[in-house]
């Protein structure tokens, strides 16, 4: 069992105790939120640093209701 820390740009998303060791490629869904393992690296012998790319969350612009017309 190892201790698997996620993290994204330096700040900690999660924390899991896991039987298998993330690779280097593997997707995840963290949070809501779909992830990719950019790096793994094995700290002491059962804790392990896994550094995340998140997928961009894309903001839709808001709708100026005042414009429309009122029936």
């Amino acid at each position: 069992m190892y201790i698997v820390y996620f993290y994204h740009e330096r700040n900690l998303l999660l924390q899991q105790l896991r039987k298998k060791i993330p690779a280097d490629g593997d997707e995840f869904k963290i949070k809501g939120r779909k992830a990719k393992v950019v790096q793994t690296t094995i700290i002491e012998g059962n804790k392990v640093h896994v550094q995340l790319q998140l997928e961009q969350v894309i903001k839709k612009a808001a709708v100026d209701l005042s414009k429309k017309k009122r029936k």
